[in-house]
């Protein structure tokens, strides 16, 4: 059963154990409406982790997410100020492809002129702060309609969240692509970089897909958090963090090569379950970046430790090797 769940086993039974606290914390966090919430408000960051995967899986970082979600909110609101009378799924496109354009160029300075995806990234979210905060002035002007908001706050049939949709949606398209030869592709880059070139594979290529969707799926993620919280200039700061904590939670190894989308999913939702329980708990949200910070050196720690040779030494204590 567990070789079944492969890397991820420890983020299942971890999320298990923290669900399990939140019902025995609050007993009524499984009546449908509250636990439909939870899921609610744990989407955008599901949806970020699964794009943040992909970037990561093949040996790369975007720390540019957090500012392509705040610029979504803030372009959306701008959006419909000018033209109120625009259509949602018009302003939904918009975004989407805003958020493409900007991991296709933060694909293209990475693979192309060879900057490392750490100071391209980073680059990019000074960019779009600073323009935000340039176009805004801090403040941002203008509302976001109720029908566009329906995404994120909304429910379809009139009782599940179109929140939960989305994220399902993503969720199960991004699983079935990891299971395409892009996926396989993507997880060789992220491997050997060099084994994957002299195999066939354009490795440049699929990196920049890669970065394309993480802006796709932060744009997504944009507009569930406008849908949920309003506009504010600071919709989507953090999440670029949680986003690679829940990754790193999920088993999967920075540096790419190894790792399951679908854990790494469990991972945002373990990680928004353990911000739930420590509200729960009186314990200030001031210590979330010190929890975050904790779970990524542990996870890392844990996951660069050689448990091979660990266990060949109590195997033989005398610290001989088998002839």
């Amino acid at each position: 059963m567990v070789r079944a769940l492969g890397t991820g086993a420890p983020v299942y039974a971890l999320l298990a154990v923290l669900l399990a606290a939140l019902a025995l914390t609050d007993p009524g966090f499984y009546e449908p409406d509250r636990f439909l919430a939870f899921v609610k408000r744990a989407a955008p960051l599901v949806v970020l982790a699964a794009g943040q995967y992909l970037v990561i899986v093949c040996g790369e970082f975007d720390l540019s997410v957090g500012a392509i979600v705040t610029a979504g909110v803030v372009v959306a609101a701008e959006l419909y100020g000018s033209y109120p009378g625009a259509h949602w799924l018009l302003a939904t496109a918009v975004l989407l492809a805003a958020g493409a354009l900007a991991g296709l160029v933060s694909g293209l300075v990475t693979t192309a002129l060879r900057v490392p995806s750490f100071i391209t990234t980073l680059g990019m979210m000074l960019i779009l702060e600073g323009a935000v905060f340039f176009w805004t002035g801090g403040s941002p002007h203008g509302a976001l309609p109720t029908a566009f908001r329906q995404l994120g706050r909304g429910t379809a049939l009139g009782w599940l969240p179109w929140a939960v949709l989305a994220c399902t949606a993503a969720a199960v398209a991004v699983a079935l692509l990891m299971r395409s030869d892009f996926g396989r592709t993507l997880v060789a880059a992220g491997d050997s970089e060099r084994a994957a070139a002299l195999a066939g594979v354009r490795v440049a290529r699929a990196r920049t897909i890669a970065f394309v969707l993480s802006g796709t799926a932060a744009a997504l993620a944009a507009v569930l958090v406008g849908g949920f919280s309003g506009v504010s200039a600071q919709a989507g700061r953090g999440y670029e963090f949680e986003a690679i904590t829940a990754v790193v939670l999920g088993g999967v190894v920075l540096g790419g090569g190894r790792g399951s989308v679908v854990a790494a999913m469990a991972g945002a939702f373990s990680l928004q379950a353990l911000f739930t329980l420590l509200n729960l708990q009186g314990v200030s949200g001031a210590l979330e970046s010190t929890v975050q910070g904790v779970i990524v050196i542990a996870a890392v720690g844990l996951g660069a430790a050689d448990w091979s040779r660990l266990r060949r030494r109590r195997t033989h204590p005398s610290g001989g090797e088998p002839s």
